[in-house]
């Protein structure tokens, strides 16, 4: 059986935050993070998360299970409800900053698919999730810089819901980075460029 772990990750020291906040990393390890609703057995291939040993953590939002490693980023968005109370709303700001950030260290054909995915070319580059309290929004997005797809065929089972556009795709069909697109990028121009956006995206007066 899978060990699972509360959510500790460093970007949860944000939902103690007063005012709007963000905070960017880079994992240095390789982990599972479950979302709110998912299963260990429907979303795992248990044999290869237990022979590698994984850490498996279950966020407190919701979406699907994503994989952390040191070739991804994690931005994470603290918004109190003054700022915006529409779930949707927020994934449409947050993922346009960042859409926006990309395309400034030169990432093209970028979009906003399903609910909450940016892509590249209908392959998914970034996944995101909200999770709402009483007075705070918290994103959670998952940025693939140059992960290759076999990590997630290796360890993820196909999800039981999917966004309408990822059309029963499997993970090697449907997942792309950042790297396959544009090899010559450097993972540290891209979290310069974040760190400026959300900076930008948190300091509004109208998110205050």
């Amino acid at each position: 059986m899978i060990p699972i772990h509360q959510y500790n990750l460093p970007d949860i020291s944000i939902l103690e935050s007063v005012g709007d906040s963000y905070h960017i990393w880079h994992p240095q390890d390789t982990y599972i993070v479950l979302g709110a609703g998912n299963k260990p057995e429907e979303s795992l291939i248990e044999e290869y998360v237990l022979a590698d040993q994984i850490a498996v953590h279950k966020r407190p939002s919701g979406g699907q299970t994503v994989v952390l490693t040191p070739k991804t980023l994690v931005v994470s968005v603290l918004l109190h409800q003054n700022s915006t109370s529409n779930p949707l709303e927020a994934f449409k700001k947050i993922n346009t900053t960042i859409a926006n950030a990309l395309e400034r260290v030169g990432v093209e054909n970028l979009a906003h698919k399903g609910i909450s995915d940016i892509t590249i070319e209908d392959r998914k580059v970034l996944g995101s999730s909200i999770y709402r309290s009483k007075d705070k929004l918290f994103y959670h997005g998952v940025l693939n810089v140059a992960e290759p797809n076999a990590t997630f065929e290796r360890y993820l089972k196909h999800p039981p819901k999917e966004p309408d556009y990822r059309k029963g795709r499997p993970h090697g069909d449907f997942v792309t980075s950042i790297a396959t697109n544009k090899n010559d990028i450097d993972i540290r121009d891209i979290e310069r460029s974040l760190h400026d956006a959300m900076h930008r995206l948190v300091s509004k007066p109208s998110a205050q």
